[in-house]
């Protein structure tokens, strides 16, 4: 008790020397930082002297061609490992199609709609449910994804589960990559819904690799058909933190009686994305290779800082029984879990300190950890300077709200 309350005083007493600082360091959101930005500076003059005219001819300042630039989705089609006629290209948020799949398939599905999300995961994802007024039941992540005995168990027992999100490459926010035989079973999901059931598979990071061999690209459209569960999928990628944040591409891909439901829903909605912005995308990334080398310049970026922070909990936190982590190999999240009770006890003690993190309890549905200890890292927006003081007055206050309790 002695040597513990020791400790207590001596975690307290650095904690708030840093705190004394006055520091202002936001960890809340995985946002690529400025020398990643500007990587992507290229697509601003892209189409200087270029012309603004597509492969197949349409002139991209005009109205039309809702499916997107043939370029665009032979480019999407490779990133998403499926067939081109699949896809979709829309504008630069694949959260605002997300959005929009789920009005399209609200009429059709029952006022008490469920859907399993594995946990921990992506908050705006859950927000789209709690919007929508979708229930939302919780199946645990592991390392090889979703529990996948529970995700069975639910889907087939109740016509009232009508669909499931799934982030299968880099998940946020472990970093887990579905094993081969979770996206087996997922592809042959037997439910209770039949044919209103979607399966909603956010690949939002599967270009983003910084460590290791990258994974194999999963045609997962073919394999759900392949199993007869071809309307169940819809895939969703973007642009997002390949070029810019805020003015990328966004695109889905789906079976063919899902993509004319969608068109009848754009034909109302728009006369036709930006094409512009699709153009200079096609004509500065120009196919997957170009793809991989851009992301290759990423990773040489983030590698370190996910080094750093990796570094940091195992120097300060390993062997300490206060607190459990994974290290992923790409994305954009690290997921670490202190001791029940305790993750909102350390994010506040963070913020008093300058340091801002996701608000605990944001990976669960409703914000409702029930064991509140779960907290999002994101360690790619800060410098290697601003990121070191961050770490390290993240682990005095996950060892400081330990020894208070």
């Amino acid at each position: 008790m002695t040597d513990r309350r020791a400790r207590y005083k001596e975690c307290l007493a650095l904690y708030n020397e840093y705190k004394e600082r006055g520091l202002s360091i936001s960890m809340a959101r995985g946002k690529p930082n400025g020398e990643q930005l500007k990587l992507s500076n290229g697509l601003l003059s892209v189409l200087a002297g270029e012309g603004c005219v597509a492969a197949d001819g349409t002139d991209c300042r005009n109205y039309g061609g809702t499916d997107g630039l043939p370029e665009m989705r032979r480019l999407f089609a490779e990133i998403m490992a499926v067939n081109e006629k699949n896809v979709i290209v829309g504008g630069n948020s694949s959260l605002g199609m997300m959005y929009d799949c789920i009005a399209d398939m609200r009429g059709i599905w029952p006022k008490n709609a469920v859907f399993i999300c594995p946990v921990p995961g992506y908050d705006r994802h859950h927000n789209i449910c709690e919007h929508f007024g979708i229930q939302m039941v919780t199946v645990n992540m592991t390392h090889e994804g979703p529990d996948m005995d529970a995700v069975e168990a639910l889907a087939v027992s109740d016509a009232s589960v009508v669909g499931m999100w799934c982030v299968p490459v880099f998940s946020n926010p472990q970093g887990y990559i579905y094993s081969d035989e979770t996206v087996r079973r997922l592809a042959c999901l037997k439910t209770a819904a039949k044919e209103k059931f979607r399966l909603f598979w956010d690949n939002a990071y599967c270009v983003h690799h910084f460590r290791g061999n990258p994974p194999a690209p999963v045609n997962f459209l073919k394999k759900c058909a392949d199993a007869g569960n071809e309307d169940m999928p819809i895939i969703f990628t973007s642009f997002s933190k390949i070029s810019f944040a805020g003015a990328g591409v966004a695109a889905l891909a789906a079976s063919e009686k899902n993509l004319e439901q969608i068109r009848k829903r754009l034909f109302v909605q728009t006369v036709g994305p930006d094409k512009l912005n699709q153009l200079r995308h096609a004509k500065y990334f120009k196919d997957i290779e170009g793809i991989n080398a851009h992301m290759r310049k990423h990773a040489e970026i983030i590698r370190p800082k996910f080094e750093l922070a990796h570094f940091i909990l195992d120097e300060n936190l390993r062997g300490k029984g206060v607190a459990r982590w994974h290290c992923p190999d790409g994305g954009y999240f690290m997921s670490l879990n202190t001791l029940q009770g305790r993750a909102k006890r350390t994010v506040r003690l963070c913020a008093e300190a300058g340091i801002e993190f996701t608000a605990a309890g944001s990976t669960y549905p409703y914000k409702n950890d029930p064991n509140d200890a779960n907290i999002r890292i994101a360690p790619t927006y800060p410098t290697l300077s601003e990121l070191s003081d961050a770490m390290r007055i993240f682990c005095l206050a996950v060892e400081v709200a330990a020894l208070e309790s």
